[in-house]
Protein backbone atom coordinates (compact mmCIF):
# COMPACT_ATOMS: atom_id res chain seq x y z
CA UNK A 1 0.00 0.00 0.00
CA UNK A 2 1.57 3.05 -0.92
CA UNK A 3 1.58 6.33 1.50
CA UNK A 4 -1.13 7.83 -0.10
CA UNK A 5 -3.37 4.58 0.30
CA UNK A 6 -2.58 4.95 3.79
CA UNK A 7 -3.13 8.59 4.68
CA UNK A 8 -6.26 8.33 2.85
CA UNK A 9 -7.74 4.85 4.20
CA UNK A 10 -6.39 6.53 7.83
CA UNK A 11 -8.66 10.15 7.35
CA UNK A 12 -11.48 7.45 6.07
CA UNK A 13 -11.15 5.35 9.71
CA UNK A 14 -10.93 9.23 11.72
CA UNK A 15 -14.28 9.51 10.22
CA UNK A 16 -16.14 6.58 10.91
CA UNK A 17 -14.21 6.91 14.75
CA UNK A 18 -15.82 10.87 14.90
CA UNK A 19 -19.15 9.21 13.87
CA UNK A 20 -19.24 6.72 16.08
CA UNK A 21 -18.36 9.12 19.01
CA UNK A 22 -21.14 10.75 18.02
CA UNK A 23 -23.47 7.96 17.97
CA UNK A 24 -22.24 6.95 21.28
CA UNK A 25 -22.85 10.24 22.90
CA UNK A 26 -26.38 10.69 21.77
CA UNK A 27 -27.21 7.36 22.69
CA UNK A 28 -25.61 8.14 26.17
CA UNK A 29 -27.58 11.52 26.76
CA UNK A 30 -30.80 9.69 25.53
CA UNK A 31 -30.74 7.34 28.08
CA UNK A 32 -30.96 4.86 25.91
CA UNK A 33 -30.96 1.26 27.97
CA UNK A 34 -29.27 -0.97 25.13
CA UNK A 35 -26.08 -1.78 26.94
CA UNK A 36 -25.03 -4.75 24.26
CA UNK A 37 -25.28 -1.85 21.16
CA UNK A 38 -23.36 0.59 23.56
CA UNK A 39 -20.79 -2.28 23.89
CA UNK A 40 -20.62 -2.39 20.02
CA UNK A 41 -20.10 0.91 19.16
CA UNK A 42 -17.41 1.30 21.85
CA UNK A 43 -15.39 -2.08 20.92
CA UNK A 44 -15.92 -1.12 17.49
CA UNK A 45 -14.46 2.26 17.86
CA UNK A 46 -11.67 0.71 20.00
CA UNK A 47 -10.53 -1.20 16.82
CA UNK A 48 -10.67 1.96 14.63
CA UNK A 49 -8.23 3.37 17.09
CA UNK A 50 -6.06 0.27 16.95
CA UNK A 51 -6.21 0.18 13.01
CA UNK A 52 -5.29 3.84 12.69
CA UNK A 53 -2.18 3.29 15.11
CA UNK A 54 -0.90 0.44 12.77
CA UNK A 55 -1.47 2.65 9.80
CA UNK A 56 0.49 5.43 11.23
CA UNK A 57 3.03 3.33 12.48
CA UNK A 58 3.65 2.00 8.81
CA UNK A 59 4.20 5.51 7.55
CA UNK A 60 6.93 5.85 9.80
CA UNK A 61 10.01 4.94 8.68
CA UNK A 62 11.95 2.19 10.70
CA UNK A 63 15.04 4.24 12.21
CA UNK A 64 17.91 1.29 13.28
CA UNK A 65 20.50 2.59 15.61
Amino acid sequence: MSPEEIMRRIELLRQEHRDLDTAIMALVESGARDQLQLARLKKRKLMLRDEIAMLEDQLIPDIIA
